[in-house]
């Protein structure tokens, strides 16, 4: 059962109510040691993950109890992300978020690609690679700026920046899959997947906005918390349902159903109200990766994981904070955007899966992708904590002919940009 551990097993879970109990318990001991080591909770979840796990012998829950569950954990913190934006915030984002993710996403899959070759791996397995270094995750960066506090200005472009992300994934799924099976990419069916996601996002928000914030407000004058928790939760499953059932991420549909939530002007109250449950969910979810995690295929490609490990961190902090530069962004705030994007997440297991037939995780890649996934939402809290005095550094040893080249472009590009903004009938630019 255990793959060489079976043996050694001390106790297997045979039923929902003991994996649960016994991922409970185990993630509540690892956080309170955390806590009291003062380590990220994030690091305490992997941890429990790896106890309950399959892979390390004593205890062993069922991994794939456990994964069904996590996908709640993935619904909840997108919805919750979601609550934070509304449409006029996203509109403003998009652009810019949308090329620093496209340019990232790029410069990643070439260097992923790149450094598969120089590994002796196959064309194929190192383009795999690119696009499993690609993409980060939401997930992730949602449970890491709860534990480390940045500015608005920087969380709200690493969320645009990484929801683009998670759309481009969507395509870039769609091609690596066609290429697995043989296929031909081209830019007629490209195209027509562009249009028909572009369709499905555009009649899904029309419908949510007609509904959705006066159905909230209208659950809201009951004066129910526990009414307006229900309908959340609701909103935010039913979307994530019709967005799997389109072909789509649960993760777009959860963060759509969370920003229509929050033009009702309850977000805020809805975000107070679903935090607890979040927590549980999320918990889990992390505990779920962590319970992939194991140390003997860690042991086997730690060369390659270090390597990639590497490749994650330092190009994402250079593609990131280059491409967040290039659309006016500070050098500060590109820089501190870069640091927090250092990781993978749950797409790359989804991409990794692709190149494998039958059981995924016997393929190195699918194995790769786990771990590394694991080390950088580990270490994402501190990269975000070493963020402002690596951006503080490196703005004053940059030398002063960049910085003045930049400074005045980014004045250039924002003078710009206030003059394409619409004007309303008091003649200030709409917020």
């Amino acid at each position: 059962m255990l793959d060489g551990w079976g043996a050694m097993t001390l106790f297997v879970t045979h039923n929902f109510l003991e994996d649960m109990a016994l991922v409970m318990c185990v993630a509540a001991l690892t956080t309170v040691i955390c806590q009291w080591l003062r380590q990220p909770l994030l690091m305490g979840y992997l941890v429990a993950g790896m106890i309950v796990g399959p892979n390390v012998p004593g205890v062993y829950a069922d991994p794939g109890r456990i994964q069904l569950v996590s996908e709640i954990g993935v619904i909840l913190l997108i919805f919750s992300i979601g609550l934070e934006f509304n449409f006029r915030r996203l509109i403003r984002l998009a652009p810019t978020a949308g090329l620093v993710a496209l340019l990232q996403v790029v410069a990643m899959i070439w260097l992923g690609d790149r450094v598969g070759r120089l590994m002796g791996w196959t064309p194929w397995e190192s383009l795999l690679t690119g696009a499993i270094l690609a993409i980060s995750g939401a997930v992730i960066l949602a449970k890491a700026f709860e534990e480390v506090r940045v500015e608005s200005h920087v969380r709200e472009l690493v969320f645009g920046i990484v929801l683009c992300e998670d759309v481009i994934a969507i395509l870039l799924l769609a091609i690596m899959i066609t290429l697995a099976h043989g296929g031909e990419v081209s830019l007629h069916g490209l195209s027509i997947s562009v249009a028909m996601l572009g369709l499905f996002f555009l009649v899904l928000t029309a419908i949510g906005l007609l509904s959705v914030p006066y159905l909230v407000r209208g659950v809201a004058r009951l004066n129910r918390p526990e009414t307006l928790l229900i309908t959340s939760l609701g909103l935010s499953f039913g979307f994530a349902m019709i967005a799997a059932r389109a072909g789509y991420s649960v993760a777009l549909g959860a963060f759509l159903a969370g920003s229509l939530v929050g033009e009702s002007g309850h977000g805020k109250q809805v975000e107070e109200l679903i935090k607890p449950v979040c927590n549980v969910f999320g918990a889990i979810f992390f505990v779920s990766v962590g319970m992939l995690i194991d140390p003997r295929l860690l042991a086997k490609y730690w060369l390659a994981v270090l390597v990639l490990t590497a490749v994650v961190m330092v190009g994402k902090i250079i593609s990131v904070s280059l491409a967040a530069t290039l659309v006016g962004e500070s050098t500060n705030t590109a820089i501190k955007a870069g640091f927090a994007m250092a990781q993978i997440g749950v797409f790359s297991f989804l991409i990794a899966e692709v190149g494998t037939s039958g059981n995924p995780r016997d393929s190195f890649l699918y194995s790769l992708a786990v771990a590394v996934s694991a080390i950088t939402a580990f270490l994402s809290p501190f990269m975000i904590r070493a963020s402002n005095p690596a951006a503080d550094w490196i703005e004053r040893h940059l030398p002063a002919p960049i910085q003045d080249a930049v400074s005045q472009y980014v004045e250039w590009l924002g003078r710009r940009r206030k003059g394409d903004e619409p004007e309303t009938e008091a003649g200030s630019p709409v917020e």
